[in-house]
């Protein structure tokens, strides 16, 4: 059955989610504030996890951060060495643009920031918007903060009196028009990294002399909004993914308390929010690198598995990627296939594609479909024109680097890879109601 949050309460917790996650590293440290509030405890990966999933203390509720990833997990009580996964992958990242070495530039009496594409970012929509910049320092001691500034920087369009032709085609070039101004002055005044140093969390203020390594990105700063005739619209930064990672979280904190959690039959309920997904996904914290199958493998060691029986176990497994997916648009029509037109608040999607840009097969749509009918959720399919190739997501990536079979889901966008991207009010709860459904669901009823 749903979860009794309404779909309005859940989408002001997701407008709150995002507006405290600029960047994927700020998004895990929100997800691990909200999971240590319901009682989940971090674990250090160098520390030894002795405990976790022993016999005598298999019950528990744990999670890991690495970098801007984080994996959290639900151990039923019972649980053993072939005890399978539910898994639910999404992303932290969004398209943006990250700062350069050297960052503070300028020229004609103008300061500017320098920086470096991140993703594939609507440029457009990023113009003449208060921004921000957020991430993480790192010090030369090796200490970390993350930092989060105010609106300070904007990509001034051109004027229409100096472009006559830009509504006929507006062309940015990504070196040259793509360059924030945050200031009057010289460059080497004023300097983006004693801004960075001087709003770091917890109102420390560091040396920024002392800062070794920084990966720091712009955010929107204007707050998310429901508007629409009847309040149907909701619309928000860097809901290609926070969308599916609070979806996730919040399914994985209600799944925690519920009856079923402590089922002897119960799967071990994973949400893998990975990071760098925008960008290809091949690195220590993205999907095409170890982190899920690392934390995997250390829980079904403490349940005492053989490396047979943790073959087993992910033979028993699912994973459902759930990404941001394309609503059609009503102005382009002839973008979409002529058949299939999933619409806002129509439900959440499955994604399908033919040359396995998503991992959906016959197994996993069947499954998608009997998840939604125990949740009371409706659900579109979606598939590419012929003529338009898909961009592809994580699932893939799971199901080949760990062989757990996979199907991709996600909310219906409109203006994806927006600085401000759309979706309906009602999808997003829709998707944490059938995560939670899923996160529930034995092994032994998904093949």
């Amino acid at each position: 059955m749903p979860s009794k949050t309404s779909a309005a309460e859940h989408i002001q917790d997701l407008a709150a989610y995002v507006m405290a996650s600029p960047s994927s590293f700020h998004a895990v440290h929100e997800a691990a504030r909200r999971l240590d509030e319901a009682g989940f405890t971090g674990l250090d990966e160098l520390a030894a996890w002795d405990a976790v999933g022993s016999e005598s203390n298999g019950a528990g509720k744990f999670y890991v951060i690495r970098d801007g990833a984080l994996i959290a997990w639900v151990t039923p009580a019972g649980s053993g060495p072939t005890t399978a996964f539910n898994i639910l992958g999404s992303h932290t990242d969004s398209p943006s643009f990250k700062l350069k070495p050297k960052p503070t530039t300028g020229r004609f009496g103008w300061l500017q920031a320098g920086v470096e594409v991140y993703g594939g970012p609507l440029l457009n929509s990023w113009l003449d918007r208060e921004l921000r910049l957020a991430g993480r320092l790192v010090m030369l001691d090796g200490t970390l903060h993350l930092t989060a500034t105010g609106p300070l920087l904007r990509f001034p369009q051109l004027a229409i009196h100096l472009d006559r032709s830009a509504n006929d085609g507006l062309t940015l070039d990504k070196q040259q028009h793509m360059n924030p101004v945050f200031g009057l002055g010289e460059p080497n005044g004023e300097d983006i990294l004693a801004l960075l140093a001087g709003n770091v969390a917890g109102n420390t203020t560091v040396d920024p002399g002392q800062i070794g390594g920084y990966d720091v990105v712009i955010a929107d700063t204007q707050e998310p909004a429901v508007f629409g005739a009847k309040g149907e619209f909701f619309a928000s930064g860097r809901l290609d993914n926070l969308s599916a990672t609070h979806a996730g979280l919040t399914a994985l904190i209600n799944h925690a308390v519920s009856p079923e959690s402590t089922n002897g039959q119960a799967p071990i309920a994973v949400l893998a929010a990975f990071d760098h997904e925008e960008i290809g996904s091949a690195s220590r914290s993205g999907a095409c690198g170890p982190v899920l199958e690392d934390i995997l493998v250390r829980i079904s060691d403490g349940l005492g598995a053989s490396v047979s029986q943790r073959r087993q176990a992910y033979a028993a497994s699912f994973c459902v990627s759930a990404d941001a997916g394309h609503a059609v648009h009503p102005n382009y029509s002839e973008r979409h296939d002529p058949a299939n037109k999933p619409v806002l608040n129509g439900g959440p999607l499955l994604k399908i594609n033919a040359n396995q840009r998503y991992a959906t097969d016959a197994a996993g749509a069947a499954l998608w479909a009997r998840l939604c009918a125990e949740a009371e959720v409706p659900y579109q399919e979606f598939v590419s024109n012929n003529v338009m190739p898909c961009g592809s997501t994580i699932g893939p990536l799971t199901a080949t680097r760990l062989g757990i079979r996979t199907v991709d889901v996600g909310v219906p966008l409109l203006s994806m890879h927006s600085a401000r991207e759309l979706c309906g009010v009602e999808d997003p709860k829709r998707l944490a109601d059938v995560t939670e459904a899923f996160f529930r669901t034995p092994a032994t009823t998904l093949q």
